[in-house]
């Protein structure tokens, strides 16, 4: 909304102007979320559910967690609400997305309230609705009409790159750019949407899977927000950086970055009241907002695999248990026996669960060695994904 209202503000006073500039939306956005959070959060909490922590993970401190506040996310993000509208200049494909990211904390939301906990197959399907909703807009929003100008707009890669666009003048196709391709694919809606929605899926499902140390799935995707927030103006967003790692230019990335740093500086304030020993937790409002926000800002990069190098131990941790209980189900339908003695079984999944249990790793070691992880092995993947192409 600032964004917009410079144009007219600026035949005022001049100094409007700078309402748009992208960098100092970015800024002030974060900056905004975390105030608010700080201040309102507090007198917001008791209002909120109490943990009945979790009685399968006694031996681990499980129950630790009972009696607290749970679902702050649901404040958290609503306070990031009406930041996101005032700072982000988005359109209208883009709105519908941020509104289905907000379905997808209602759901969870709704499951933190609920007395019984929902059961894997409901949440499963209206995670998955939601996935194919923001997947569907993007595509909307996003794709490009394949034409003659399309290939001859200035900023744009050689057209000898897109080998695989003879026939498809004008359609509409997302362009996606993989690793170690230096081409770009131009997407139909057909393949994209499937895709991307499993992206989607799979990363707000480990994403809220990783949530059960104080601070831990929190940091980490604060982390990972602020990358994606580099991602997408500096080098996405920017055409000589973009022009030098041979991506293709997207302008428009830069207002996904200013939603992305207005939540991580949203969840940063909860954070100073999440460190260990926490007094609120987000529960799954915050956990799968968080996690689908992650997988929409990396499909806008342009690369959807850039979500393995930007959470990776995110995905690992909350994945793998994902992997696991497929892995044994599929097995167990085949007919094939995974015994006790076996490693499969021995991990346990979340992974931080086999550090606390099998490794004796205490809540602040897990934080701390899981945190230094994400940091040495999120810039070497990133350099392996965008610059050896």
């Amino acid at each position: 909304m600032l964004y917009y209202l410079s144009q007219y503000l600026t035949q005022f006073w001049g100094p409007f102007r700078l309402l748009q500039s992208h960098a100092l939306l970015l800024a002030g956005g974060a900056f905004t979320a975390a105030f608010l959070t700080l201040a309102l959060l507090p007198r917001l909490w008791d209002r909120l559910p109490r943990d009945r922590g979790k009685v399968l993970c006694k031996d681990l401190g499980g129950m630790k967690s009972a009696g607290k506040p749970t679902g702050a996310g649901f404040y958290v993000t609503l306070i990031c609400l009406p930041v996101i509208l005032l700072f982000a200049p988005l359109r209208f494909w883009d709105i519908m997305a941020v509104a289905m990211l907000y379905a997808a904390m209602l759901f969870g939301y709704l499951d933190d309230r609920a007395l019984v906990p929902w059961g894997e197959l409901k949440k499963g399907l209206l995670d998955a609705v939601v996935s194919i909703a923001i997947a569907i807009f993007l595509f909307l929003g996003h794709a490009e009409l394949i034409n003659a100008a399309f290939f001859a707009q200035e900023g744009m890669l050689d057209v000898a790159v897109y080998g695989n666009a003879v026939g498809l003048e004008g359609t509409h196709r997302m362009i996606v750019w993989l690793p170690f391709f230096k081409s770009v694919w131009l997407a139909p809606f057909w393949i994209y949407v499937p895709c991307a929605a499993f992206i989607l899926w799979f990363t707000m499902n480990a994403t809220n899977c990783s949530d059960g140390v104080d601070g831990l799935a929190g940091t980490l995707t604060v982390i990972t927000l602020v990358m994606l927030a580099v991602l997408l103006y500096i080098v996405v967003g920017y055409r000589p950086v973009a022009h030098y790692f041979l991506i293709p230019v997207y302008a428009e990335a830069a207002r996904w970055a200013i939603v992305v740093m207005i939540v991580a500086g949203g969840f940063g304030g909860y954070l100073w009241f999440n460190a260990e020993p926490s007094k609120i937790l987000m529960g799954d409002a915050g956990s799968r907002y968080l996690g689908i926000l992650v997988a929409t800002a990396a499909l806008m990069t342009g690369n959807p695999l850039l979500v393995l190098a930007l959470s990776p131990i995110v995905l690992v941790n909350g994945g793998g248990g994902l992997g696991k209980l497929v892995l044994l189900r599929v097995a167990k339908k085949v007919g094939f026996d995974i015994g006790e003695d076996n490693v499969i079984r021995k991990i346990r999944f979340p992974l931080h669960d086999h550090c606390k249990k099998n490794l004796g790793w205490s809540n602040a070691q897990v934080l701390m060695r899981f945190v230094l992880l994400q940091l040495i092995v999120m810039p070497i993947l990133l350099i392996l994904l965008i610059k050896i192409r």
